[in-house]
């Protein structure tokens, strides 16, 4: 895409930026509750507006709102962001999709100038962990610049622009019952579209029936390896098996299949408890499988408990995020340091990691190792698989090296 602007013919003078605001944040309610709703504000056509500020990167409303159309080019709006300013999109929505792809475009290619520049002053290449947080700062800064298109909603989740598609219920599947105007970013309201038709087609699953189907929010089985493992493992004698931070419920699915008489499966995100029970209804396993808001373990001795922490230490940018990046190795360690209290004496507790963050320098090698040993924990066995993913074989995938070198496995644990 050209500097011409969206909407008009080659050559055409852009017309001028409409209007613009300094954004404030607003609460139903103090200030000082911890979950008050946050407002943006703007003006446009010499009236204030206000509409509820929902986004899932959990940033504050935008401080400086600028009311843009058709006639704004890509290179402006590109400056707008990079200057700090967020963009409320009034003109047609085919046209809003047409300038987010032009921003990004520019973004990609200011940072590949930036690489080269950098890469040549460099006097050695960067180590892994420098690559990985170059990687994430880049990641961050580009979803910061591309989040600055805003779209406004109705209570109803209506879009009031020329040939803007209906997603309602993609809405209503994200983000519950509102009630009132909501500022969204462009690229958010996309990733709820997408999520909702990956919902209703639904991830296969070798092991299961039936397809697993994911809400909004909720780690999607597509990584089939770390499945397998547990498809795989040698079960212990075990009545009753715990699935840790369950999501979808994709392993309580897979251990019930495998004949456990039944799973507790624990989870604290309301997102993946509402998830995991349609999952679980959907196998026909409801009578077999209890799904139990739990801060990981439920209370009592289990034969089997299974946990899938995120394998990154290192800090989530948005909620979606927190199936991925786990800060300090938090819930890693909380899993380990108290799955002994909770095992039988013969039990077992199974532990799926990957060692991506060891090939990218975030964690020591023989950590965790170490941190089974420190508590009180014996490795009885591991199984191990190779990522089948793409990016494990893209060359040009900035962690490249590392990616393809990580391996997922299943530590099977007892107690010393």
């Amino acid at each position: 895409m050209t500097d011409t602007p969206i909407g008009t013919s080659p050559g055409s003078e852009p017309a001028p930026i409409r209007e613009e605001a300094h954004a404030t944040t607003g609460m139903h309610a103090s200030s000082t509750e911890a979950n008050a709703p946050a407002y943006a504000h703007w003006h446009e056509g010499g009236l204030e507006h206000r509409a509820l500020w929902h986004p899932e990167s959990g940033r504050q409303p935008p401080k400086r709102i600028v009311v843009i159309d058709d006639t704004c080019t890509a290179d402006t709006a590109f400056r707008l962001a990079s200057q700090g300013s967020s963009m409320l999109w009034r003109g047609d929505f085919h046209n809003a999709r047409q300038l987010l792809n032009a921003v990004a475009r520019r973004i990609d290619q200011h940072r590949s100038k930036h690489q080269a520049r950098q890469r040549k002053d460099e006097a050695a290449p960067l180590s892994p962990q420098e690559a990985f947080n170059q990687h994430r700062l880049a990641q961050s800064q580009r979803a910061n610049l591309l989040n600055a298109i805003l779209i406004e909603l109705d209570g109803g989740f209506g879009i009031d622009l020329h040939r803007a598609p209906d997603v309602r219920q993609a809405c209503q599947a994200a983000l519950g019952h509102i009630g009132e105007p909501l500022l969204l970013p462009l690229r958010a309201l996309q990733g709820m579209v997408g999520s909702f038709e990956w919902r209703n087609k639904g991830v296969a699953v070798p092991a299961l029936p039936e397809r697993i189907h994911v809400h909004y929010g909720v780690f999607s089985p597509l990584r089939g390896e770390y499945i397998d493992l547990v498809a795989q493992a040698p079960l212990p004698p075990a009545d009753v098996a715990v699935d840790i931070g369950t999501g979808s419920g994709v392993l309580a699915a897979v251990l019930a299949a495998r004949g456990i008489g039944k799973v507790i499966a624990t989870d604290m995100d309301e997102r993946a408890l509402a998830c995991a029970r349609e999952n679980i209804a959907r196998q026909g396993l409801e009578s077999r499988i209890d799904i139990v808001r739990a801060d990981l373990f439920p209370q009592g001795r289990y034969g089997l408990i299974v946990c899938n922490p995120p394998w990154l230490p290192a800090r989530p940018t948005s909620s979606l995020e927190h199936a991925i990046y786990d800060p300090g190795s938090t819930m890693l360690k909380g899993y380990l340091n108290r799955l002994a209290a909770h095992l039988n004496e013969h039990g077992e507790g199974w532990l799926i990691m990957s060692d991506l963050a060891e090939h990218l320098g975030l964690r020591p090698a023989g950590f965790l190792e170490e941190t089974i040993r420190n508590a009180g924990l014996r490795v009885l066995g591991r199984l191990a698989a190779k990522p089948r993913h793409a990016k494990a074989f893209d060359a040009s995938d900035p962690l490249h090296e590392a990616r393809s070198a990580e391996i997922t496995s299943l530590w099977r644990l007892g107690i010393l």
